[in-house]
């Protein structure tokens, strides 16, 4: 068997581990790909017409909006996924927990050249494969057709979980970038902050305006809970609010920026198990 066929062959088996793996733990892989940003992509063969999953890295790019891009680990040719997104750009991404439709957008000029940047800030392997590849890696924007959290649980508790636990997971890894990084705060790094903060007020304005006052009329006797988780968004806001400040500052202060995320952890942690405690039982009781 020719060696490529060989390697094709491995990958193949690979990404089949990792998917069954994905797909088995909720998002969570082992391995060289454990802690990192992983998501599975499923498209429409280009002359088949068949599905095809394949695991990839992706990076965050603001509100229902991520970018996968098309190294191929540096192989000459653009991979058989890219392809078929540009044949049939309308996708399925699974994050985790979640599975949405997607739209693949072909990110072009100054647009992909800012966001294969930022790539290569968090990882300079992405360089690496466009050299040995010698042709310019394509970057991808999956962009989500529905507004709001993607379909998830069918219980609306088990939602409200994974919600938080997306957050949770989130928090970690900016934890982990804040950490990792040099004197000055990278592109991405900062992409990914502000996505988080934008997240978690959209998520809370939302249970503030719609949740919370359901609940409450239905279970009065949890009205001071409610106040209480009311009272805890604000100062979670506060906290929020102090980090978008930072971020907009030209040169933020790492140290003051890891204690921001510090604190946003450690009170964003015990808001989402103490509103787990009182409404998980609640919402999924609800919908029986």
């Amino acid at each position: 068997m020719p060696e490529n066929r060989e390697d094709d062959h491995r990958r193949m088996d690979l990404n089949k581990q990792v998917i069954e793996e994905f797909r088995a733990n909720g998002g969570r892989v082992g391995g060289p790909f454990e802690g990192g940003r992983l998501l599975l992509l499923t498209t429409t063969g280009a002359r088949s017409g068949a599905p095809h999953t394949t695991p990839l890295g992706y990076l965050p790019d603001g509100a229902g909006r991520v970018l996968v891009i098309a190294s191929a680990g540096g192989a000459p040719k653009h991979p058989a996924w890219f392809r078929n997104l540009v044949a049939n750009p309308r996708v399925t991404v699974e994050s985790g927990a979640f599975t949405y439709e997607a739209d693949a957008v072909v990110l072009e000029g100054d647009e992909r050249d800012r966001a294969f940047a930022r790539a290569v800030e968090s990882d300079p392997g992405w360089a690496e494969y466009e050299a040995k590849s010698g042709r310019t890696l394509p970057v991808v924007a999956l962009v989500q057709t529905t507004e709001g959290p993607p379909p998830g649980p069918e219980r609306p508790g088990d939602m409200l979980v994974a919600v938080h636990d997306a957050f949770r997971d989130e928090l970690r890894r900016i934890r982990a970038e804040v950490a990792a990084s040099g004197p000055g705060l990278g592109a991405q790094l900062r992409v990914n902050c502000l996505v988080l903060c934008q997240g978690l007020g959209n998520h809370h304005a939302g249970e503030d305006l719609m949740l919370f006052p359901g609940v409450e009329r239905d279970r009065p006797e949890l009205a001071p809970a409610l106040a209480r988780m009311r009272e805890e968004h604000e100062g979670i806001k506060a906290i929020v609010d102090g980090l978008r400040a930072l971020l907009a500052a030209g040169a933020p202060d790492r140290a003051a920026l890891a204690a921001d995320v510090d604190r946003l952890t450690a009170d964003l942690e015990a808001h989402l198990d103490r509103e787990e405690d009182v409404l998980v039982p609640v919402l999924n009781a609800a919908a029986r």
